[in-house]
């Protein structure tokens, strides 16, 4: 009939597809084929049968993987979104229609220190929501590990997603009340020769934080490291050193008294560490709406959507 909408003949298959987007994703063949438990050259027939049937290149090759082309650029934007809605729809259609899970995934400090502690007034103002959450600094795939809304800690540089980032963050001197009285600090020339943490996840490490100072990076090594802000700051709620880290983190040690902020007028930075990130069409599930105005209520911010 005239003004109904055509179908290709030939559609490409759900695995091409797949292949495709995996491939993508990791820009290397192999990585996709572990993934989708094929061979590397199966996952390479699927690629060049799909390039054949759309008489298009999609990939570059070279010796280090492959890169999209401008026209396979295009072309995921478009299949990504189509795969997402099959998983929602899939998903939608083999649930409890009377359980609704929010599957939250978080960068592990944040996941502990920030919310977890809160999870208990969500539970209690949304008691018919199941909540299922990760922690890790993985950028994990919505679709295929199945997340609503991804806890990022990082620049916010993913383009193809809703990103809300949490505001008001700062980055301050943290020490234990014992260390500070010990070896007091009135500037951050004096930090030169004290006991310093570094936190080696954070976007502000002492380095960078000297030079906004201007200052040169101290000669002595860093008393201790680590790759977790929760370990930072519970070395430097037991004294051993000065840590530099979030005050949005460092809330508990803060209201306990086991950490105190040293001379937060001039010595700490506002910084944008951590971000909600979630495919566009998660803002339609009234889960994912509903734990977004949740977070604006307790970070005290609105997210502007």
């Amino acid at each position: 009939m005239r003004g109904e909408l055509e179908l290709p003949a030939v559609l490409p298959s759900l695995r091409s597809i797949q292949a495709f987007e995996q491939t993508a994703r990791f820009g290397n063949v192999a990585r996709a084929a572990e993934v989708l438990n094929l061979t590397p050259s199966a996952v390479s027939h699927q690629l060049s049968n799909l390039e054949a049937m759309i008489g298009r290149q999609l990939f570059v090759r070279n010796a280090r993987g492959v890169s999209l082309t401008p026209v396979g650029e295009q072309y995921l934007k478009e299949v990504s979104g189509v795969l997402h809605a099959l998983a929602v729809a899939t998903e939608h259609a083999t649930s409890d229609v009377a359980l609704e899970c929010l599957r939250l995934h978080s960068a592990p400090s944040f996941g502990l220190l920030w919310l977890m502690p809160r999870l208990e007034g969500f539970r209690l103002q949304h008691p018919d929501i199941q909540i299922n959450l990760s922690c890790s600094y993985e950028s994990l795939h919505f679709s295929r590990d199945k997340i609503d809304v991804d806890i990022r800690h990082g620049l916010p540089n993913w383009p193809s997603y809703e990103v809300r980032t949490v505001r008001n963050e700062t980055f301050a001197v943290l020490a234990s009340p014992k260390l500070l009285e010990q070896r007091p600090v009135k500037g951050a020339c004096d930090l030169l020769g004290r006991e310093l943490i570094l936190s080696q996840a954070t976007l502000l490490k002492w380095p960078q934080w000297f030079a906004q100072h201007g200052l040169a990076r101290p000669e002595n090594p860093n008393a201790l490291s680590f790759d977790r802000s929760y370990m930072s700051l519970e070395a430097a709620s037991h004294g051993l050193g000065f840590a530099l880290e979030s005050t949005l983190l460092a809330q508990k040690y803060l209201a306990a008294g086991s950490l105190v902020e040293v001379a937060p007028e001039s010595l700490s930075a506002p910084v944008a560490a951590h971000h909600l990130v979630f495919p566009k069409a998660h803002s339609s599930f009234p889960r994912v709406r509903r734990f977004l105005e949740w977070m604006e209520s307790e970070l005290g911010h609105s997210f502007n959507f």
